[in-house]
This record gives structure tokens, C-alpha cells and sequence, in this order.
């Protein structure tokens, strides 16, 4: 990690992430290329381009999950995995990271579901054990969220009793059970049979229009004009356009991007 960044107070203007050239590489391959983004807050950005591109790595390293090699990047004021201490920069320890990443809530593309668990004791875990919470208010909270989802009726099921699409809504019900400031979803109906990823991308519009802070690496072009304020389209380590949905599919500037739009429109 180089590069010395100023310490960021937070405010409500402070952008709920923050990148500049941020740089990563996996041994000799170069997979983000100085990638510089702000996200306000509540807002809902997508993120598109064709596998390899390097959306889901820098969706990773959004929460720590994978370290950054150069630049610098801050969610909600903080920097991600690092504090600086006068002219130093120093790496937090893992407790630290784990009680930064709790505040930032991640839906991959495979549910990661407890399979000895029911729908509500995955979503009760971790308030539980990460946040302390009281077991009753984490079962007042569960029990809500699975509400909110439209699994009222399932909280008792076990995940081998439920859909991909139903197994996909608890996930988000559990990252939402941490109440984050910031949601990330990599390609969260991916893993779906058509049939069912209509059902999961409604959850999320629900969250977008209540304003949560959205990032979402996705290839479902309907959510990202519906739903996003912004789209990005991603190619080679960098992001080489990004606009309105309106602007982005009505009238893209970039070559690359009018011919993979072509590809899946």
C-alpha cells in the first residue's frame, strides 16, 4: 500500500465510497488500473462490463475482502483496511477490519447460506455474535427483515427447503440484519434460473428507492435502468465510461461499450 492519504472526517457530504488509482494485482496480472470513483450517499451505482474486467475484485476490496496493491479508498471517511497515524499509514488488525466490514453489507453470487440453520437463524447469527445484540431484538429484527422480503411464511424453512431465489432474498435479509450504511452485490441473480431473478431484483429496488448506498456489479440491463443512478461500464482494470442510464444505453460514447451493449440488449 502506498501513497499517503489525508485523514477524512465524515460528514453528510462525504462520499459513502471514495477510490483514487486504486490498483491491485493478483502475482504478475494487473487487474484494477488506477480505478477512481465516488459514490454519494443513497445512491445505487452499477457497475457492467464483460467478465475479467475486474468489477467483482474491485467490488472486494470495497470492504477488505481483498487488499489493494496502490491508490487510495475510503468508505464513508475511513480508509478501508488501513488508519493513519500522523505521516504513517498502518494496517488494522483483523478485529478492526471485521468491525469496519460489518458496517458494509455483501451479496455474492452463491447464497452462502447456513444449510443446519433456518432462514431466521442465519439471519439472527451475526447481529448476534458480531454486534452483541440482544437475542430478542435480533428475532424482532430477523423476523422483519424477512418480512420486508416476502418470506414471512419461510423464516422457519431450512435453505435446502427453499428456492435459489428465496435462498438469495434471506441472504440480503441476513447482510441487512447488520444494519450497513453500504450494500455491495456481485452479481446476485447470476447463480438464478431466469424465473426466479425477478423475484430478488425487486427486493433490491425496494432498497434503492428507500436509499440505501448501492453498488452492483450486474449483467441484468432492466434493474440497471431502472434502478441506478448511475452506470459504469468497466474494461481492462479501468472504468472507461459512465453516465445516466439514459445517457449510458441511449447514446454510450465509447466503442467498447456500444459493442458489448449490442451483445446483450
Amino acid at each position: 500500500m502506498n501513497d499517503r492519504p489525508a485523514t477524512q472526517t465524515p460528514t453528510p457530504l462525504t462520499p459513502m465510497v471514495k477510490a483514487q488509482a486504486v490498483y491491485k494485482r493478483f502475482g504478475h496480472i494487473e487487474v484494477l488500473k488506477g480505478i477512481s470513483l465516488e459514490v454519494q450517499r443513497g445512491e445505487v451505482v452499477c457497475l457492467l462490463g464483460a467478465s475479467g474486467s475486474g468489477k467483482s475484485t474491485f467490488l472486494r476490496c470495497i470492504n477488505h475482502l481483498e487488499k489493494i496493491d496502490a491508490g487510495r479508498l475510503w468508505v464513508d471517511g475511513h480508509m478501508v483496511g488501513y488508519k493513519q497515524m500522523g505521516e504513517r499509514i498502518h494496517e488494522l488488525r483483523d478485529r478492526e477490519v471485521c468491525a469496519r466490514r460489518a458496517e458494509i453489507g455483501m451479496v455474492f453470487q452463491r447464497f452462502n447460506l447456513f444449510g443446519h440453520m433456518t432462514a431466521l437463524g442465519n439471519v439472527i447469527e451475526a447481529p448476534i455474535h458480531v454486534r452483541k445484540m440482544p437475542r430478542e431484538q435480533a428475532l424482532d429484527s430477523a423476523r422483519e427483515l424477512l418480512r420486508r422480503v416476502g418470506l414471512a411464511e419461510r423464516m422457519h424453512s431450512y435453505p435446502s427447503q427453499l428456492s435459489g431465489g428465496q435462498q438469495q432474498r434471506v441472504a440480503i435479509a441476513r447482510a441487512l440484519a447488520m444494519q450497513p450504511k453500504l450494500m455491495l452485490f456481485d452479481e446476485p441473480t447470476s447463480a438464478l434460473d431466469p424465473e426466479l431473478v425477478g423475484e430478488v431484483l425487486e427486493v433490491m429496488k425496494t432498497l434503492a428507492q428507500e436509499g440505501m448506498t448501492m453498488v452492483v456489479v450486474t449483467h441484468e440491463m432492466g434493474f440497471a435502468r431502472e434502478a441506478a443512478d448511475r452506470v459504469l461500464m468497466m474494461e481492462d482494470g479501468k472504468i472507461i465510461e459512465g453516465g445516466t442510464p439514459e445517457a449510458f444505453f441511449n447514446n454510450p460514447r465509447e466503442e467498447r461499450t456500444r459493442q458489448f451493449l449490442s451483445k446483450i440488449l
